[in-house]
């Protein structure tokens, strides 16, 4: 069993109560899922969580809840609380770490990537292993050089298809990728310009604007 201190916020259509359902654990085809502050319970999948929720697949990657014939993944190793109310914007709570540092699970071109959220960043910056990895073909990018500890350094600017964080999905985001001196994927102005940023404590909501 993997553990996640992941919890979801899930928000039924036309519901006046929000279900809280945090995943503890996963096994093939079953979900270890506290519901509304309750005990831990196993549940399989196909099985129905509370009213209108169900538990629709569970694997190594986490937990697909479908509300009301719509569905919402928990991915394993996340911490947020997301929600998305049937006809309102879509958005994403995500929460600190220990050092004060948002790192994030989401997707690039529909692959899973681990992107560190830097308001500093003017555009969302990938080192090349991560670019290859995702089959980005950033040469053909426009070309350019950024400081870095070790000197300069050669970039790529690129259009990348999808950016997705949680239940936010933005299209057609300027990146850049860059060669060498860049241990992580940044998460920049370019995704952020586009969501509405709130910041209460340790949690950081990105609501989608455009």
């Amino acid at each position: 069993m993997r553990l996640t201190t992941l919890t979801a916020l899930l928000l039924a259509s036309g519901a006046a109560l929000a279900t809280d359902i945090s995943v503890v654990g996963v096994f093939p085809n079953k979900a270890v899922l506290v519901v509304d502050g309750g005990g831990p319970k196993t549940y399989s999948v196909g099985a129905t969580i509370a009213e209108g929720v169900k538990l629709v697949a569970a694997d190594s990657d986490g937990a697909t809840i479908e509300i009301n014939g719509k569905r919402r993944t928990i991915a394993m190793g996340e911490h947020v609380n997301r929600s998305t109310s049937d006809g309102g914007r879509q958005s994403v709570t995500l929460q600190a770490d220990g050092q004060g540092h948002y790192v994030v699970n989401g997707q690039i071109n529909g692959g899973s990537v681990r992107m560190l959220l830097d308001t500093g960043a003017t555009l969302i910056a990938l080192p090349a292993s991560e670019a290859t990895r995702l089959g980005i073909d950033y040469k053909k990018g426009t070309p350019g050089y950024v400081n870095t500890a070790n000197g300069v350094a050669p970039t790529y600017r690129v259009k990348l298809n999808t950016v997705k964080v949680g239940d936010v999905e933005i299209n057609q985001v300027d990146a850049f990728v860059q060669e060498q001196g860049l241990p992580i994927i940044l998460l920049g102005m370019s995704f952020l310009n586009r969501t509405e940023m709130r910041r209460d404590g340790a949690q950081m909501v990105l609501t989608k604007r455009f």
